[in-house]
């Protein structure tokens, strides 16, 4: 389940969760982490960290698990924020349950506090995905402020880019950039899309990797050794998209050791799946169609535009629109395929580039589709969505927690709630989930245990913070998980998409005093904030 890089808002963007097959979706220091795994040793002789010791300067096993500190781990391109970083690796086993298993490696960088005197509770960064590596996402982190007056902590989640072993498909990669020019929902894709993933499957089962064992339930056992590891008593999660979902699991099983947990862009474990995501979708639509409506220059000039999208998403599945585009950085001419499924993929992540969305709709019920085919077929094609995500993580969490938990007739009523109009080939595909179930039978996984999906409860003090224009994980959310946390606080930040800390200064703020008084985060810049100014087009 993913988007492609939504085009480029105020900050730095974040996608949703990680890219599947055929979906809208520092450097190394010279042999870390690039060791096959191992089997796994069980000695303890490391003495416990002083405690007058920065975190990750001294070696430690604890359990099954150990740290030890070293280079830096890899990420696409030189991060700044990691300079300074004191950095490691984290070894546990591959599955739990194994107890003569493989043991795999996990890259840690810990970004130093900008003060000389931090606090003693560190902030641990859980990326959005699944799939993405949470080393990959520090500039976003310490651009936001994160590490004023606490370390950040990044481990690359098991599986990620930076992991040991990793998990990614470059063939699904590639799938996804060829599927810009196919009809997204015809018989033909689907066999493309179900062969991609399966590819990605055998290739890693090749390799010997334990499929079944790239889910949260071993992820929050990871995380949760490395705290055990590193001599930490208490630190505070900050989970984004994806990384809410895999916090919420940490929460519940793992509770001792958490002082504090923020959740940026909301997925519950206990309702994910398809439905949800069309409830999500639904909202954040409708966010911003009601924000055109209540500006008098945009709703004269693109009135009744939630109809109007409706009945483009019915034309172009019926009639599906060729054409061609150029993308930035390139003369390549990229043939584009827009068809109903494709335009509502589509609109769940313009929901980051909000001001352009009226006007990029008005052109393509005008027969000018290039702007939105350039969007769609950019994200795709667009060098930051090749090799870098975890396909084989993707697939064991939804194809082990998701979809054991819901039924086809479910997921299709899910759509058919949100949006009655729709044609039934395009309610039947979730946004960002199209053909997760037939991807799941060739992943074949065991499902996850029922309590995978219990909710959270609890009384860890907890900020829930949602955007109003977030079309990916529904602002609903946060109302819905604090229901069971009786310390959480829920913030809505209006005109914001998804993950608001990337693309928010307020939201950002909220998220840094949460920390200094998780029972008072200081919310006033709410009060200024206003609408973006829509895109005003000359009529044609």
């Amino acid at each position: 389940m993913a988007l492609h890089p939504a085009p480029r808002r105020r900050r730095t963007e974040r996608r949703l969760l990680a890219t599947s097959a055929g979906l809208v979706t520092g450097l190394l220091v010279t042999g870390l982490l690039t060791a096959p795994a191992q089997a796994r040793s069980r000695t303890d002789t490391t003495p416990s960290p002083s405690s007058d010791a920065p975190i990750g300067t001294v070696a430690r096993t604890v359990g099954d698990a150990r740290f030890v500190p070293g280079p830096c781990p890899k990420t696409p391109e030189p991060i700044e924020a990691l300079d300074e970083a004191r950095c490691g690796t984290l070894t546990v086993p591959e599955n739990r349950a194994e107890p003569s298993g493989r043991t795999i490696r996990l890259g840690v960088a810990i970004v130093p506090a900008a003060t000389d005197k931090p606090k003693p509770d560190p902030i641990v960064w859980l990326a959005g995905g699944p799939g993405d590596d949470a080393v990959g996402e520090a500039k976003m982190a310490i651009d936001g402020g994160l590490n004023r007056d606490r370390d950040v902590i990044f481990m690359s989640q098991r599986g990620t880019y930076s992991a040991v072993p990793d998990l990614l498909c470059p063939n699904i990669d590639e799938f996804n950039a060829r599927s810009v020019g196919l009809v997204q929902n015809d018989p033909s894709t689907e066999r493309l899309h179900v062969e991609a993933t399966k590819a990605c499957r055998d290739k890693l089962a090749a390799r010997g990797i334990d499929l079944g064992a790239y889910n949260d339930t071993e992820s929050a056992a990871d995380y949760d050794d490395l705290r055990k590891a590193l001599g930490i008593e208490q630190w505070n999660l900050y989970g984004i998209s994806y990384g809410t979902h895999l916090a919420l699991v940490y929460m519940r099983l793992h509770p001792d050791g958490l002082r504090s947990v923020g959740i940026d862009g909301i997925l519950p474990p206990s309702t994910s799946g398809s439905a949800a995501t069309w409830s999500s979708a639904r909202q954040g639509f409708d966010g911003l169609f009601k924000a055109c409506a209540e500006q008098p220059a945009c709703n004269k000039r693109y009135p009744n535009l939630s109809a109007t999208f409706d009945r483009l998403v019915r034309e172009l599945e019926a009639h599906p629109v060729t054409t061609t585009v150029t993308l930035p950085d390139s003369d390549k001419p990229v043939k584009v395929v827009l068809d109903g499924a494709a335009l509502v993929n589509w609109m769940t992540s313009a929901t980051h580039v909000a001001p352009q969305v009226p006007a990029a709709l008005d052109e393509l019920a005008h027969g000018k589709p290039q702007r939105i085919a350039q969007q769609w077929a950019g994200g795709k094609l667009s060098p930051q969505a090749m090799g870098r995500v975890a396909h084989g993580l993707v697939y064991g969490v939804f194809c082990s927690e998701w979809t054991p938990y819901e039924t086809q007739q479910e997921a299709l009523r899910g759509g058919q709630q949100a949006f009655p109009s729709f044609p039934r080939s395009v309610q039947a595909q979730a946004p960002q989930l199209a053909f997760l179930r037939p991807d799941c039978d060739a992943w074949n996984v065991p499902a996850a245990a029922p309590s995978i999906r219990d909710v959270t409860r609890g009384d860890i003090p907890t900020l829930a913070l949602s955007g109003g224009f977030d079309s990916q994980t529904g602002a609903d959310n946060g109302p819905y998980v604090a229901s069971t946390l009786s310390k959480a606080k829920v913030v809505t930040v209006p005109y914001e998409p998804h993950v608001v800390f990337a693309t928010s200064k307020c939201a950002q703020e909220i998220a840094v005093s949460f920390f200094d008084d998780p029972a008072a985060p200081r919310t006033t810049c709410l009060d200024s904030l206003k609408a973006p100014e829509f895109e005003i087009t000359p009529e044609s």
